[in-house]
């Protein structure tokens, strides 16, 4: 419930103290945080250096999330010998939550655990699920906020083109 209010209170917390988002071209910021599916301790953003990355925060309460998952992961398994990946931060307090929704909503790519919310505080999150797409280079090259079965397209068209780059 801490993480639900706290993503829901940034936007007036980002008002109150004129914090400045992350923004497009930017460096994507930095972090290194443990694993919920994978035998890897920590997982750092430099890991995944040179590759294109689609970073996504989400929670288990988070409606959007259960159709984005299956999208993610067919995009995932259609492009990973390219050099893309999804990383997924997951915020709920209770990591039995984020276990529970991947069990019901299983998928391949890396899922990260952020319970104390300092990444999207970083990236500036301030909505369920908000995602960003990183070049190979580490720059912030599309934000993107909510999802629906129909930003499919667009995403992939994304990704496609980073790739090519």
């Amino acid at each position: 419930m801490i993480i639900k209010t706290l993503i829901l209170s940034l936007p007036l917390i980002a008002l109150s103290y004129s914090v400045s988002a992350v923004e497009l071209k930017s460096p994507a910021p930095a972090f290194s945080l443990p694993a919920i599916n994978k035998t890897t301790e920590k997982i750092t953003l430099s890991d995944y250096k040179g590759k294109v990355i689609y970073l996504d925060f989400w929670a288990s309460w988070c409606a959007p999330c259960r159709v984005s998952f299956p999208i993610l992961d067919r995009l995932y398994q259609n492009h990973h010998q390219e050099g893309f990946e999804v990383i997924a931060i997951n915020l709920d307090e209770e990591p039995e939550a984020a276990r529970q929704f991947l069990k019901d909503n299983p998928i391949h790519f890396t899922v990260l655990r952020d319970s104390l919310g300092e990444v999207p505080e970083r990236y500036q999150v301030d909505a369920m699920p908000t995602s960003f797409l990183i070049d190979k280079k580490g720059t912030i090259r599309h934000i993107h906020s909510g999802f629906s079965a129909t930003d499919e397209a667009d995403l992939k068209q994304r990704i496609e083109g980073l790739l090519a780059e």
